[in-house]
């Protein structure tokens, strides 16, 4: 028997039952980093190198922790030697999800049963390397082997959307997200130069120029928007004179960084309350640790980590103050810091409200939790304080054209979880509605949600 077998995970009868009726349910990625240009071109892929480790920091992380030199990672070394180093690498990553994903995504797209290590490595490289070669596995072939019914892209306001026009009429639905972060983000070294480039002059003309932005993402497919805040900011200050202060050199204060971008987070939310979009909150990533690979590599390279400030009090502050004034749109809240998993889950219940059902939400396992006990500890919360049974599910936040076996990977941990509820007496043996609940949380929840 291979190593990922029918019943890998399902610890259960009745996990495997469930598992059975959910496996083959299309799925529905709502946040990732795909580039919608290598979609629309139908990227086709060098070699197993360019695949499985160009761009993807998870495995970055991992070859660096087992001594991997950085040449080796994201440097200038033989494309083969890199992917060597990373199968050297794999067979220490006992408990790491990373270990399940890579054989996950071997045996689904290559129908490859061997572990990957330095003994195999050159036999799955040239197996991977003459699957490659062919049409079947370009970009949006990968895409459609993976059972993809949508795509959410990650885009920035200034975007064209040419290449989402131009996926129009691609069997997958490929649409983008806004992601105004540059932005909102008055106290970075990147907001002025971003601001320019806008060609927005005042405080009033970035305003207006939001809310153009957001119809014409919305008229080209657009409902969900994504921010990513270190922290979450609350600030009831001046948002114009702080506006005017940056754009002529000064620095601001933590007070006025915070009531420009509550203001500007505002102004967002009542168009998204307008459209019917959602909103999804990304909640405590401390990013760019490591200053000297920062100068050298840039964002996005493997140096961030969990951050641990309070986040209960403003959240709390910011969503009743939209609330108030009838302006909280669907939100998703997401955390880095399982030690939140609770401040969110029982934030949610004070903002619910008919007739969405599970209309705030706690968004899944994110980053750095997203392995078999972040997404227990994340779903269990849900349940203990909330209600699993309306939660949209999984997303895969990755760079990655072979990442979607990691709906696999929730779908078996989702239905093992469920399972071991129902078996040890916790829950009736409902096949009907075990179904329709693990189901919903697959691929129904997310469809009714979004009014994709």
């Amino acid at each position: 028997m291979s190593f990922i077998n029918d019943n890998f995970m399902l610890k259960t009868e009745t996990a495997r039952k469930l598992y059975a009726a959910v496996k083959d349910l299309p799925i529905i990625d709502y946040h990732c980093h795909l580039s919608p240009k290598m979609i629309a071109e139908d990227y086709k892929f060098r070699n197993a190198f360019d695949l499985f480790l160009g761009g993807d920091h998870y495995k970055w992380r991992q070859m660096r922790t087992n001594g991997v030199d950085e040449e080796y990672i994201t440097g200038g070394a033989d494309e083969y030697e890199k992917f060597k180093a990373f199968a050297r690498t794999v067979p220490y990553l006992i408990g790491n999800p990373l270990y399940h994903w890579t054989h996950l995504e071997l045996k689904r797209y290559f129908d490859i049963d061997e572990t990957l290590n330095e003994e195999s490595c050159e036999r799955i490289w040239n197996r991977v390397n003459e699957c490659l070669a062919k049409d079947e596995y370009s970009a949006q072939n990968l895409i459609k082997r993976s059972n993809v019914a949508i795509i959410c892209t990650t885009d920035d306001p200034l975007d064209t959307l040419e290449y989402h026009e131009q996926l129009k009429s691609f069997e997958t639905k490929i649409l983008p997200t806004f992601r105004p972060d540059k932005a909102v983000e008055i106290g970075k070294e990147t907001f002025v130069p971003y601001i320019e480039q806008t060609g927005v002059k005042s405080y009033g003309e970035l305003v207006d120029w939001m809310r153009a932005r957001i119809q014409y993402f919305h008229d080209h497919g657009c409902r969900l928007s994504d921010h990513a805040l270190e922290y979450v900011p609350y600030g009831e200050g001046d948002a114009e004179a702080a506006f005017n202060k940056r754009m002529a050199g000064g620095t601001l204060t933590n007070e006025e960084i915070d009531a420009f971008k509550t203001a500007m987070l505002t102004v967002c939310a009542e168009e998204y309350t307008r459209l019917g979009w959602a909103m999804q909150l990304h909640i405590g990533a401390l990013r760019n640790n490591n200053r000297k690979m920062y100068e050298k590599l840039g964002a996005d390279v493997g140096f961030d980590s969990i951050n641990d400030l309070c986040i209960a009090e403003n959240l709390s502050k910011f969503m009743d103050s939209l609330e108030y004034r009838d302006c909280l749109p669907k939100t998703i809240l997401y955390t880095l810091n399982p030690k939140d998993n609770y401040v969110l889950g029982t934030m949610l219940g004070n903002f619910q409200k008919a007739p969405v059902a599970g209309k705030i939400q706690f968004g899944s396992g994110w980053w750095f939790n997203d392995q078999r006990d972040g997404m227990e500890a994340q779903m269990q919360a849900l349940a203990n304080l909330g209600m699993l049974a309306r939660f949209v599910g999984m997303l895969t936040d990755s760079r990655s054209f072979v990442s979607y076996p990691r709906h696999e990977y929730f779908r078996r941990i989702l239905c093992n979880l469920v399972g071991k509820w129902v078996e040890e007496g916790e829950y009736p043996a409902d096949m009907e509605r075990l179904t329709e609940i693990v189901s919903g949380i697959c691929y129904h929840n997310a469809l009714r949600y979004f009014n994709f």
